[in-house]
C-alpha cells in the first residue's frame, strides 16, 4: 500500500535558487527544453528554456554521459547534469557547464520547427503567429506578454480581496440577454433559447446583495461583427460591484488605487518581462475626469473636428481625447463621465440633473476605451420605469427584478477588457496580440 502525501521534493533546480546564490561551482540537476544549440566545433551551447527564462548549458564533445548516440535538437526535452559556473555573457549571469544527460522526449523524427521561435523577437505576420501559435508561444518576447497579463489579473484579485470584496463564479449560458441589443451568440439548450453571456452585469448585481462587494475574471462573448484591431469576440473581463455607494465617483476612485496597486506589483514581481519588453508603465496618479459632452467639444475645438454623433464616441474621438489630456496633462489615462442615456443600458442610472445623461464612465487609455462602469438603478419602481420607457417588458425580467423588489442598496461597478488593457500597456497594436488564443470572426482554431 502506497500513500500520495504531497509535493516531492523535487532533485531539478531552478534558475531561481542558482541566482539566490551558494550553488557556484557545485554539481546540479537541470531539466528543460532544448531552445537553441550552437555548435562551435569542439563544444556546442545548448540553451535550455525553463519557465523562469533561459539556461546556458556548454557541452564538450567526447566528455557528456549520454550523447555516444544522440544529436540533440530544437524541441526536445532533457536533465542535464554538470557544474555551475559564472559568465557574465551568459542569460542570468552563470552557465553550466555538463557532464551528463537524459533525454526526457523527442519530437517527431521528420519535424521542423515551424518558425524561428529562439529569435529575439518572431519576425512573422500576425497571422502566421496567430496560425501557429502553440509554437509561437514558446518564444519568450510571446511568453513575456502573457507573463505581464498574469500579474494584471494577479494584481486585481488581490487589491480586492484586500478591499474586502468576495470572488464569485457565475453562468456563462443564461436564458436572457443583459446588455440589449442582438450581438449574442444564441444556442439550443436542451429544446430551449439560450445565449452565451455577453456579461454578468445581472448576477454580480445580484451577488451585491449578499456579500456587498463582489468580483470576477472570466470570458464575455460579443457576437459583433467587427473585424478591427481592437474586437475580440471573446474577451476576458474583469468585473466587479459594489455596494452602499455614494456615488459613481465611488468606482472610478476603486479602479484608480486597483490600478496604481496593479502597476506597482508589475514593477516588483515582473520587472524581467517589463525589461525584456521595453515598457515604461503609465502614472495612475491623479487621473483626470471630464464629462462627455465637454471631452467631445474639447478635441471639436482643439482638433478642429466636427461632431458627428452627439450620443457615443468614435475611436477617433476617443484617440484625440487620449491625445488632448496626454497634452494638457501629462496623463495616458482619463474618465470620460455622464454618457447620454440614449447609449447606455437599462440599469445605468439617470443623472437627477439631467436625464438625458447617466452616472457613468468609461475610462480611456492612450486613447482607447478598456473600461466601462457606473452607478445602477437601486429602486425597484425606477427600474421598471426605465425598463417601460426603453420599450422593453418587465416581465421577461422577473428573476432579475426580484433583487430589487426584495431591496438593494445604492451600487455600481465596472468591466474591464483584459486583453485591451494589456495592449495599451505594452503598446501593441493589435488586440489580438495580447489574446493567448483570439476568437473573431474569421478565427476559431487552434
Amino acid at each position: 500500500m502506497e500513500f500520495v502525501k504531497g509535493i516531492k521534493e523535487n532533485t531539478a533546480i531552478e534558475i531561481s535558487d542558482i541566482l539566490a546564490g551558494g550553488l557556484f561551482d557545485r554539481e546540479v540537476a537541470v531539466k528543460g527544453a532544448v531552445h537553441t544549440v550552437r555548435d562551435m566545433g569542439e563544444f556546442s551551447f545548448v540553451v535550455l528554456r525553463k519557465y523562469e527564462g533561459l539556461v546556458q548549458c556548454v557541452f564538450e564533445d567526447g566528455k557528456v554521459k549520454g550523447m555516444e548516440d544522440k544529436a540533440l535538437r530544437e524541441g526536445m526535452t532533457i536533465e542535464v547534469k554538470g557544474t555551475v559556473s559564472k559568465e557574465e555573457r551568459a542569460p542570468g549571469g552563470f552557465e553550466l557547464r555538463v557532464f551528463e544527460v537524459k533525454v526526457l522526449s523527442e519530437p517527431a523524427k521528420d519535424s521542423v520547427m515551424p518558425i524561428p521561435i529562439s529569435k529575439w523577437k518572431l519576425n512573422t505576420s500576425l497571422e502566421t503567429k496567430l496560425s501557429l501559435r502553440p509554437i509561437a508561444l514558446r518564444n519568450l518576447r510571446e511568453r513575456a506578454i502573457f507573463k505581464i497579463q498574469e500579474g494584471i489579473v494577479r494584481g486585481f484579485r488581490d487589491f480586492l480581496f484586500q478591499n474586502h470584496f468576495t470572488e464569485i463564479r457565475t453562468p456563462k449560458i443564461v436564458a436572457g440577454n443583459a446588455e440589449g441589443g442582438a450581438n449574442v451568440f444564441k444556442l439550443e439548450y436542451f429544446g430551449k433559447k439560450a445565449f452565451l453571456a455577453q456579461s454578468p452585469q445581472f448576477y454580480k448585481q445580484t451577488m451585491v446583495g449578499v456579500y456587498d462587494r463582489v468580483f470576477e475574471a472570466a470570458p464575455v462573448f460579443r457576437a459583433e461583427k467587427h473585424n478591427t484591431t481592437r474586437h475580440l469576440n471573446e474577451y476576458t473581463s474583469l468585473d466587479f460591484e459594489m455596494g452602499y455607494i455614494d456615488g459613481f465617483e465611488d468606482i472610478m476612485n476603486m479602479e484608480a488605487a486597483m490600478l496604481t496597486h496593479t502597476f506597482a506589483l508589475l514593477k516588483k514581481e515582473y520587472q524581467k518581462e517589463l525589461k525584456l519588453l521595453n515598457v515604461e508603465l503609465s502614472s495612475t496618479e491623479n487621473i483626470p475626469a471630464v464629462r462627455f459632452d465637454e471631452a467631445k467639444q474639447l478635441v471639436a475645438e482643439k482638433y478642429n473636428r466636427k461632431i458627428k454623433n452627439p450620443y457615443d464616441l468614435e475611436p477617433e474621438e476617443e484617440i484625440l481625447i487620449g491625445r488632448y489630456f496626454k497634452e494638457e496633462y501629462g496623463s495616458d489615462f482619463v474618465f470620460v463621465t455622464h454618457y447620454p442615456s440614449k447609449k447606455r443600458p437599462f440599469y445605468a442610472m439617470d443623472d437627477p440633473a439631467d436625464n438625458k445623461f447617466t452616472l457613468s464612465f468609461d475610462l480611456l487609455f492612450k486613447g482607447m476605451e478598456v473600461t466601462t462602469g457606473g452607478q445602477r438603478i437601486h429602486s425597484y419602481e425606477e427600474q421598471v420605469e426605465k425598463m417601460l420607457k426603453k420599450g422593453m417588458d418587465p416581465a421577461d425580467f422577473t428573476d432579475y427584478l426580484m433583487i430589487f423588489k426584495h431591496g438593494m442598496p445604492p451600487h455600481g461597478g465596472l468591466g474591464i477588457g483584459l486583453e485591451r488593457l494589456t495592449m495599451k500597456i505594452l503598446d501593441e497594436q493589435n488586440v489580438r496580440e495580447t489574446t493567448l488564443f483570439p476568437r473573431d470572426v474569421s478565427r476559431l482554431e487552434p
